[in-house]
């Protein structure tokens, strides 16, 4: 069959594997720690973008509640004018009837 192996050489084989094995896991362990980073760093910008975002959408909401509250104003001004013209074409119409009916 084949060459026997002996201790020493048994020993060395799983020493060498044992240190490959060891270098892999310690690059892996290195690479996560930098993706680790990376994420953390991700969170943030994302956070920040968020806190923008949510500045922004108050700014906006700011300005559409007044633009809402001015035309609302608006209305409501020019809903007592209406009012008061229609009185006024309503006294108008009873003078009319007087005049006419005076001659």
């Amino acid at each position: 069959m084949g060459k026997a192996i002996s201790n020493e050489q048994l020993f060395e084989f799983m020493t060498k594997m044992y240190s490959e094995l060891t270098s892999r896991v310690d690059s892996i362990q290195d690479e996560m720690q930098g993706m680790k980073s990376e994420i953390q760093e991700g969170f943030k910008e994302v956070k920040q973008d968020i806190v923008r975002l949510e500045n922004k959408m108050d700014e906006n909401h700011r300005a559409l509640y007044d633009g809402y509250k001015l035309t609302y104003e608006k209305l409501t001004s020019l809903e007592i004018k209406v009012d008061e013209i229609d009185k006024k074409v309503d006294k108008h119409d009873v003078e009319i009837r007087v005049i006419k009916g005076v001659k």
